[in-house]
């Protein structure tokens, strides 16, 4: 029997520490779908910013930035590279200055616009295969992909999200601590909600899923069956 594929698009938005980026990835892989990071390409643009120098308060300086970087994403979700200039840079943009500078680039209107615009031409690329996609971030639902077949909204309480973000920064040679890790995903939930430009928030027609008690395996379950009832699932090869 062919193994069942993704057709279309599923989005998933959450704040940080929800385990959108590994559940997103094991979705694709078992569906046989692309899998497109967002938050990875704007964490991207703010490693560009912070090697150039820029203020990161200053907007005409970080859209600059941003246009002039060379960005390139791969969509395959057992190998989601990141690259920078033709450079990886997949662990760079996972640390701390990164961290802690992502909110305010990702806030700047033209660095959104110019963004989106890519993330759309990245969707329509994987949906020409034919096939589907998995996308992540947190306005993808709301702004990237509103037409999306399934709409998926994680949640998951700040002290599980913490605990999470520690573990990964530890398991990946991080230095983690957990309260200052606390702070903060409660500072970046208030950037992310309260920015003017396409803030974080759940599409009215997403669904809501609390990951606080499930494991990655509980979650994808979950995502499997939210898929199948909208009937996105085709024959593969």
């Amino acid at each position: 029997m062919a193994q069942a594929r993704l057709r279309g698009v599923v989005a998933l938005d959450g704040p940080s520490g929800t385990g959108k980026s590994t559940v997103s990835r094991r979705l694709a892989a078992e569906l046989g779908a692309a899998y497109l990071d967002t938050g990875a390409m704007y964490r991207a643009v703010t490693l560009a910013v912070l090697r150039a120098e820029v203020d990161t308060g200053d907007p005409a300086e970080v859209t600059r930035v941003a246009r002039a970087a060379r960005l390139t994403m791969g969509t395959d979700p057992l190998a989601p590279a990141v690259l920078l200039d033709d450079e990886g840079v997949e662990q760079q943009i996972r640390g701390p200055e990164v961290t802690g500078a992502v909110s305010a680039v990702s806030a700047v209107a033209e660095v959104r616009e110019l963004l989106v615009a890519t993330q759309r031409e990245l969707i329509a690329g994987a949906l020409e295969e034919p096939g589907g996609v998995v996308v992540e971030g947190r306005d993808i639902g709301t702004v990237v992909a509103p037409e999306a077949g399934l709409k998926v909204y994680l949640t998951a309480s700040s002290d599980a999200r913490a605990l999470r973000r520690t573990k990964q920064d530890s398991s990946e040679g991080r230095d983690g601590d957990l309260g200052s890790t606390h702070a903060d995903v409660v500072r970046r939930d208030a950037l992310d909600s309260g920015r003017k430009v396409a803030p974080l928030r759940r599409a009215d027609d997403a669904m809501e899923l609390d990951t606080t008690e499930l494991d990655v395996a509980g979650v994808v379950e979950q995502l499997n069956k939210l898929v199948e009832s909208r009937d996105l699932l085709g024959e593969g090869r």
